[in-house]
């Protein structure tokens, strides 16, 4: 019978059998899977969280998912499907509403007669079965499936959480009209421009404001850090970056591309009626989640684009800052040489890194310990993205000449002990930069390079003279952010031969011994696997091996051998040591770094 067929049989069919009469323990014990050890550890662990055995044991990480339910499903017959591949009835889906499917983490599969055959991961509980059964008035005989693929299965018979919420403001969305008549009329539609005012009157409209809304708070409770609203020519997408990675979240009907645009450029306080320029502004809003009110700021770029503006905000959350820098992900030893160059009365620090790397947060920490009460901090950003007490902060405006250069001249008349520039983005700020730090004041910028090495030939290759770069800078740091491993559902996993594992940078008896860990995926990651986000840290101090070399303008790869020698800490030997210590995966170490 197919997944999802309505049947009835003159033929009663048999009890199902419940998985009741052998204890999962005992199972595992007896294949071999686990010992006597760990499962007392896992029953002990169970005692204490609560929970379903199988599932301590995972998180133990003493059992696989696949091989729990390969076991479960060999030794009770149990037949293993996944739901969302499954087609199924309306009618069977009606059985059991989405709140009681996400309650239980079952889904109904299919009916025969007065027998419903349910997926759930756990066939062991005898209570769920009671349960099911007085809910639906139906003997209940178990499918096989795992947690992730039951969610999985929810979001896509039922609908997600946000499909739900979604729906009523798609719902009061007045239906426009069919394009009609030849092709040239409807070229015209599609050309058609909607007036200012127009635009203005839809955006305010109730169904619009609550979409944008919902948008908003939906991106600060998944913890996005952007947003991406794009249009494109029969779709508009609306997707979230969360732990570096997009994720499409929406699809809203094309109809709304207009009104939605303009509220947000209302919102930003931006011109609505130009859509040829690209545009730069700020929300700012107060939301109640969790009990708790929160103040958060967005940061609103509009780029215009084929089939409309496309809109990119970045979530600016002060609560996830993080000023310890130790948590950050500096090792002790990078650390040391770090702190120790932003405590030197003078000189210039470097970071450097792709945009979205997380050096603003690694700058901020920096002048968050030095910042003092006989300390004149001034900072030239564009934009300011955190107001820090105590900290003098000029936003950047090139359009009515206050640059980076511009500003630095006029810092330099304003006594400061500490200097921070957003970026060094051409010779006059380089220059202005170094000469600054050569004459008592210390001097923090950011520059985009791919490592250490190479931020000092992008220095010589702007113009700035050897001499005054060797004498100058007096660490560089190049960062990467990759994906933390959830630890609600990391586990150990087999790590790869010892011959790929030497390949990728490790030592041999590194390879010999490692033990790499993985998240199998749960509703605390959303099933990814990873949960939040740490640093790699590449810290190069300036010894006087690397004046030397720099005064005789080496090329990067020449620094890199003499940084080496000094006992610098690739970005890529970083990343690995964070596998060691089970912090991240191979794949997200590969994905950002180079050997």
């Amino acid at each position: 019978m197919q997944a999802g067929d309505l049947s009835s049989s003159d033929v009663e069919p048999p009890e199902p059998r419940h998985v009741k009469t052998t204890q999962l323990g005992d199972v595992l014990l007896r294949s071999h899977f686990i010992t006597r050890e760990q499962l007392d550890e896992a029953l002990k662990y169970q005692r204490a969280k609560g929970g379903r055995l199988g599932h301590c044991l995972m998180k133990l990480g003493y059992l696989t998912e696949d091989v729990l339910h390969s076991v479960l499903s060999r030794q009770f017959g149990l037949e293993f499907v996944a739901p969302a591949a499954c087609e199924i009835h309306p009618e069977i889906l009606k059985l059991l509403p989405r709140e009681l499917a996400l309650r239980f983490q079952v889904i109904p599969i299919r009916r025969d007669g007065n027998v419903l055959y349910v997926a759930m991961s756990d066939p062991n509980d005898v209570s769920l079965f009671d349960e099911l059964t007085f809910r639906t008035g139906l003997r209940i005989k178990p499918l096989l499936a795992s947690e992730s693929q039951i969610r999985e299965g929810i979001d896509y018979h039922f609908g997600s959480h946000k499909d739900l919420a979604l729906k009523k403001v798609f719902d009061e969305v007045p239906a426009q009209d069919e394009e009609s008549g030849d092709n040239l009329q409807i070229l015209s539609e599609v050309d058609k421009e909607l007036d200012p005012e127009t635009l203005k009157i839809q955006s305010e409209e109730a169904p619009i404001v609550r979409l944008v809304n919902f948008i908003l708070v939906d991106a600060v409770r998944s913890g996005a850090s952007d947003i991406h609203i794009e249009p494109f020519e029969k779709e508009l997408r609306v997707r979230f970056r969360m732990d570096g990675v997009l994720e499409t979240v929406m699809n809203p009907p094309v109809k709304l591309k207009d009104a939605l645009i303009s509220r947000i450029k209302i919102m930003s306080r931006l011109n609505i009626s130009e859509k040829r320029l690209p545009q730069d502004g700020r929300i700012r809003i107060r939301v109640k989640l969790d009990g708790r009110v929160r103040d958060m700021d967005f940061r609103v770029s509009v780029l215009p684009t084929l089939f409309g503006e496309k809109i990119v905000l970045r979530l600016l959350d002060k609560e996830n800052l993080m000023f310890d820098m130790l948590h950050l992900g500096f090792d002790p030893e990078s650390l040391k040489k770090f702190e120790k160059a932003i405590y030197k009365p003078y000189g210039m620090v470097l970071v450097t890194g792709p945009t979205g790397s997380g050096k603003t947060n690694t700058l901020y920490s920096a002048i968050s310990q030095l910042n003092k009460a006989d300390t004149n901090i001034m900072t030239a950003e564009d934009p300011v993205e955190f107001n820090l007490g105590g900290i003098n902060q000029v936003q950047i405006n090139e359009q009515v000449g206050l640059t980076f250069a511009t500003t630095l001249r006029s810092f330099l008349r304003q006594d400061p002990n500490i200097i921070l520039v957003g970026e060094i983005r051409d010779v006059e700020t380089a220059e202005i930069a170094v000469k600054a730090s050569l004459t008592g004041h210390l001097v923090l910028s950011t520059l985009h390079t791919n490592d250490a090495p190479a931020t000092i030939t992008r220095l010589l290759n702007m113009g700035v003279e050897p001499f005054l770069v060797a004498k100058s800078v007096q660490l560089i740091c190049a960062q990467r952010l990759v994906r933390r491993i959830c630890k609600p559902c990391k586990q150990q996993v087999k790590a790869p031969s010892e011959a790929t594992l030497i390949e990728l940078g490790f030592a041999p008896q590194e390879a010999s011994t490692l033990k790499m860990h993985r998240g199998i995926g749960c509703k605390n990651c959303n099933g990814s696997g990873y949960k939040g986000r740490v640093g790699l840290y590449e810290v190069m101090e300036i010894t006087p091996e690397l004046r030397e070399a720099i005064i005789l303008n080496a090329t990067a790869v020449e620094l890199k051998k003499v940084a080496l020698a000094s006992g610098m800490v690739t970005l890529r030997r970083s990343g690995l040591m964070k596998v060691q210590e089970g912090v991240t995966t191979i794949e997200e170490i590969v994905r950002e770094t180079v050997h």
